[in-house]
């Protein structure tokens, strides 16, 4: 049996190596180990190629089918797979300690429309100057969040001190 070839993708006709393949021709029906020959043969004679499918077994399999258009359900196969693809982003919202209800409100629509998009939120709330000596305001707006969004969310990250700011990460259930 030989390793892979240099080439990227399955081994096609002459670039296959093995003495015997086990053969599937082009509608499906499987002719046990063949000789390589004899199953290139059969191949140029449908006016198809031979490719290996599953080069590790014992024979490797190959069967008798157009390169070219195999090769073509592959790519689009792989470019819907990445189309489908959701990327989860961290979308910021950053919080006062004294912020006000409308604000509050608005900062919250945010939120929601991040989470049904289906990304996290990192919400950040900054202290300035004096607003050090009073944390447990800050904390108290990041509980509110935390209680207001608790059946659509699961807490990734609990409320933390990380300098200046106070940091909490959501993410939808």
């Amino acid at each position: 049996m030989q390793g892979p070839s240099s080439k990227k993708g399955p081994r096609v006709n002459e670039d296959i190596l093995d003495d015997k393949v086990r053969l599937i021709d082009e509608t499906g029906e499987n002719h046990g180990a063949v000789a390589i020959d004899k199953a290139i043969t059969m191949a140029k004679a449908a006016g198809l190629d031979l490719v290996e499918i599953s080069p590790n077994a014992s024979p490797p399999v190959c069967k008798i089918l157009d390169y070219g258009k195999y090769k073509y359900e592959a790519q689009k196969k792989a470019s819907l797979a990445r189309k489908k693809q959701k990327t989860v982003d961290v979308k910021e919202i950053k919080l006062r300690p004294g912020i006000e209800k409308h604000d509050y409100d608005v900062k919250m629509r945010s939120i929601d429309k991040f989470l049904t998009a289906g990304d996290k939120v990192k919400v950040t709330l900054r202290y300035r100057g004096r607003e050090m000596a009073h944390q447990e305001i800050g904390m108290d707006v990041l509980n509110r969040v935390r209680e207001q969004f608790a059946e659509v969310t699961k807490i990734e990250q609990m409320p933390k001190m990380e300098g200046r700011q106070m940091i909490m990460i959501i993410a939808p259930k």
